[in-house]
């Protein structure tokens, strides 16, 4: 009975040694784990920074469709206004109609700004 007794407590003792060095393992891992997380090539930062980016590019391409959106709009005035299309012509390209007349103001050279 003796020795039952110090086999099973052997035994004992070997589970607890083996468990202890499990958990030395299991949290050497973990540490493992974490580090790679945070200072990793796909860690923690560059997914951080990442996520920023693409907030960014989110917002770039709002802007970018609301900016269609407009052009849109001129490109359709453009083809189906025709008041739209005369005043273009009058400011772009100084056109006026038969029987108007254009009166051109120049400063006087006092109120003129130099020139950089």
């Amino acid at each position: 009975m003796i020795i039952k007794q110090n086999r099973g407590r052997q035994w004992l003792d070997w589970q607890r040694r083996m468990m202890t060095g499990a958990h030395y393992v299991g949290g050497a891992a973990c540490l493992l784990l974490l580090i790679a997380l945070v200072f990793g090539d796909m860690g923690l930062p560059r997914y951080l920074s990442m996520r920023e980016h693409a907030q960014q590019l989110d917002s770039d391409l709002q802007e970018l469709q609301r900016t269609a959106r407009t052009l849109r709009g001129e490109i359709d005035r453009l083809e189906h206004d025709p008041a739209r299309i005369e005043q273009l012509a009058r400011e772009q390209l100084g056109y006026v109609r038969k029987g108007e007349t254009v009166y051109h103001l120049v400063p006087s050279p006092s109120q003129e700004r130099p020139r950089p």
